[in-house]
């Protein structure tokens, strides 16, 4: 069942990278394995998935210790800063922080990252649609919290990340897609040292295909791979 699921959705990425002349090595699928047993990521895992995604610090750390080793976990919810220190004492393990959306955080992380004697990747989190329901930086102000944290030598900027609105047609999402685009675009032309635009983590289970074909870099599906979540499980 899990096998057939991650069959139809890599058809899916490589059909949308086709759509838009692009080759499907240009484009990370991200398994969002949050809530989910260890037993289905191993099932995935057996079937060449190396990324996976989760939202809650604890329930990523337990994963990390108990499964295998060259696993790239990115921690893809909104992280708050009395927790980065679990994250930096496993930072061989943490392929990319998606959610730094403050100075605050970049700062939190970049302390614990030299604690640890590590360089951290991270993502700026972008609430393209200025949804009150969820954490990002305006597309108005990502410039200017870029530049901010870019003088932090135990953080490495690559590329943004945003979550879209939930809808039903994922046609309407395609705008917000191109101006997250349009906007590394712009952050990339500027040459801001410690700034690399090379990562667009967009695109979830209901319009990962439309992020492909504006740009999207690193998908994050879940529940097209793993089904429905338990979300009474948080940590």
């Amino acid at each position: 069942m899990l096998a057939e699921n991650l069959k139809t959705v890599r058809e899916n990425i490589t059909e949308a990278c086709r759509r838009a002349n692009r080759d499907p090595s240009e484009v990370t699928l991200v398994a969002v394995s949050k809530t989910k047993p260890e037993a289905d990521i191993q099932e995935i895992y057996g079937q060449g998935v190396r990324d996976f995604g989760e939202n809650y610090v604890q329930e990523l750390v337990e994963k990390i210790d108990h499964l295998p080793g060259d696993i790239r976990w990115h921690m893809i919810g909104h992280l708050q800063r009395n927790k980065v220190k679990y994250l930096a004492r496993r930072a061989d393990s943490i392929a990319l922080i998606h959610s730094v959306d403050t100075y605050r955080l970049a700062e939190e992380i970049n302390i614990q990252a030299k604690k640890n004697k590590r360089i951290i990747d991270i993502l700026v989190e972008v609430n393209i649609a200025d949804e009150d329901s969820k954490f990002g930086i305006s597309r108005e102000d990502a410039l200017s919290l870029i530049q901010d944290i870019a003088g932090l030598d135990g953080i490495h900027i690559r590329g943004l990340m945003t979550s879209a609105p939930n809808v039903k047609n994922a046609e309407e999402n395609r705008a917000y897609f191109r101006s997250i685009k349009a906007l590394a675009v712009d952050i990339n032309s500027r040459n801001i040292d410690n700034v690399e635009m090379d990562i667009l983590s967009m695109g979830m289970t209901n319009d990962y295909q439309i992020a492909i074909e504006e740009g999207s870099t690193m998908v994050r599906v879940g529940t097209a791979i793993f089904g429905a979540r338990d979300y009474h499980r948080k940590s």
